[in-house]
């Protein structure tokens, strides 16, 4: 129906054409004819554009669209490529997502089915499924259940700096008082364990999957960058060893503090945060240069017993009741 519409007008058009060249040529029928060619050039162009978004009544506009495709090849080129994302309230997002952006979305919705499943691809096949996404969209995780834990740990992580972030502007805009290291050191610590807490039963799995080869660079990283955003915002500005012997004895603090954590049955965790500010008194008091490396190589060694520790949690022999 379409097509034979388009014939017609462009009969009219033709029909105007010839209305011009029957006439003898002269000068002003020049001028004419002239014109007559520009308008019927007009006409059947602006025919042409008014039937590149013609579809039938009642079609769906999508429907329509994906019928001019077939028909012209070339039609709706700049559509090509995109892909449609439907969230869990049915909504339609048309902007391309990366897979990456895939990704993310199916771990933080994996975080909820966590104390329910655990570490493991059980609970990223639900978080995908509550997407609308297919549970095989586990296959795009490489690491499997590896990239559940560390995507959970840099997500925390993130959030401990912007939150430090906002108290260093507040203190700068005179909105807050400034903390004692001490105080700032054992307050950060505690923020980012408290993260723990929603998956404290499952925690002791998420480090089993941490302590795989193929993980411990990546932890290692993320525990590195977490210890040094803490003595940053503490206002840890130093560039001898200090800047390392810091940043080793509040790894040590933190490791040891974390195995203690899961194992703490005080009510809300008071035993922990109470190991945790003597052990932070230990980096405060550090006199002198030769007590700084026996307190670093102390915090250091308490970070290795730490691991051996978590290894009997792991496997039953010590479990927090």
């Amino acid at each position: 129906m379409a097509a034979l519409l388009r014939a017609i007008r462009a009969g009219r058009a033709f029909r105007g054409l010839c209305s011009v060249v029957v006439a003898p040529t002269s000068n002003l029928q020049h001028a004419s004819l002239k014109r007559g060619f520009s308008c019927a050039h007009l006409r059947l162009q602006d025919e042409s554009t008014s039937n590149k978004y013609t579809h039938s009544p009642g079609q769906d506009p999508a429907t329509a669209s994906q019928g001019d495709s077939a028909a012209n090849p070339l039609a709706d080129e700049s559509t090509r490529g995109r892909h449609s994302y439907q969230d869990q309230g049915g909504e339609q997002d048309e902007e391309y997502e990366t897979e990456e952006q895939v990704q993310a979305k199916i771990l933080n919705a994996a975080l909820e089915f966590v104390p329910q499943h655990g570490w493991t691809l059980e609970a990223m096949a639900a978080g995908a499924e509550t997407l609308g996404l297919s549970s095989a969209s586990t296959g795009m995780f490489d690491n499997g259940a590896g990239d559940l834990v560390l995507h959970f740990i840099a997500h925390c992580n993130s959030q401990l700096r912007e939150t430090l972030a906002e108290q260093q502007k507040q203190v700068q805009l005179g909105q807050a008082e400034p903390k004692k290291t001490a105080d700032f050191l054992r307050d950060a610590v505690e923020a980012r364990l408290r993260m723990h807490i929603p998956y404290i039963e499952t925690w002791p799995q998420a480090m089993s999957i941490l302590l795989l080869p193929y993980n411990i660079p990546k932890s290692l990283e993320h525990l590195a960058t977490l210890v040094d955003d803490i003595w940053y915002y503490a206002g840890d500005r130093s560039t001898d060893m200090n800047w390392y012997s810091k940043r080793a004895a509040l790894t040590g603090i933190y490791n040891t503090t974390e195995l203690v954590m899961l194992q703490d049955s005080s009510s809300d965790f008071q035993d922990t945060w109470n190991f945790l500010d003597n052990r932070i008194q230990d980096i405060v008091n550090m006199a002198s240069s030769a007590k700084q490396m026996q307190s670093t190589g102390t915090a250091v060694v308490q970070g290795l017993m730490g691991a051996a520790v978590t290894l009997k949690n792991l496997t039953g022999m010590n479990q927090r009741r």
